[in-house]
């Protein structure tokens, strides 16, 4: 059966004003229905702590719950899935500790990153940055449109079919030209943990990659 992937995610992000869970309740409020809970640096009791209480969150807004890197904690608390870095656990490796029911996802930059998670079969693929974000420390090479067009072209020449998430300092704006590129869906952060109106935001996104609100 093939696991659903929804075209608009949005990313945990803690602010002085915003706790990650606080960040994921507004983000399910404003009609997202994923929810990648991001926490680095942080002891993995604590971890588990914070995911429990997201996964709570989203259980109640019907969102999928998904885990940037820490597997033994997604597989704890039960998560839908896991998001995995370039320096992160192997996609291979995670899915033999949660299972093949279990979302898996990775972070590219190149088309050989991309050649190399559909190799090892993740669910879906994080493809960026779009532009300079201050959210991630260690910075890939921006891809901009005309990357993610490239990207996406060599995609379509080697027949893969993995969808193909943009990510990394995204706004509104930029969503026409996004899509224009053929990428799948797009993955946020800022632009709604920030916004003073977040469903709009997300109203807006939903509209541009034709997402249809339940």
């Amino acid at each position: 059966m093939k696991k659903e992937i929804a075209k608009l995610q949005y990313i945990t992000q803690q602010t002085n004003t915003l706790s990650h869970v606080q960040a994921a309740q507004k983000a399910c409020e404003a009609g997202c229905n994923w929810v990648q809970l991001r926490v680095k640096d942080t002891p993995e009791a604590e971890v588990q702590a914070i995911a429990l209480k997201v996964k709570a969150i989203c259980a109640l807004y019907g969102a999928t719950f998904i885990l940037n890197d820490h597997v033994a904690v997604a597989k704890a608390v039960h998560a839908d899935g896991v998001h995995l870095g370039k320096e992160d656990m192997s996609p291979k490796e995670a899915r033999k500790i949660l299972g093949k029911d279990a979302i898996i996802g990775g972070t590219a930059n190149t088309f050989e990153d991309v050649q190399r998670l559909v190799k090892a079969r993740v669910d879906y693929i994080g493809a960026g940055p779009f532009r300079f974000t201050t959210t991630k420390k260690k910075l890939s090479p921006v891809l901009g449109a005309q990357g993610y067009t490239t990207l996406m072209a060599n995609c379509y020449e080697q027949n893969i079919d993995t969808p193909i998430v943009a990510i990394g300092g995204i706004v509104a704006e930029d969503l026409s030209i996004i899509r224009q590129t053929g990428v799948y869906g797009v993955a946020v952060s800022g632009v709604i943990t920030h916004h003073q109106s977040p469903a709009q935001v997300v109203e807006t996104m939903q509209t541009t990659f034709n997402i249809s609100r339940v």
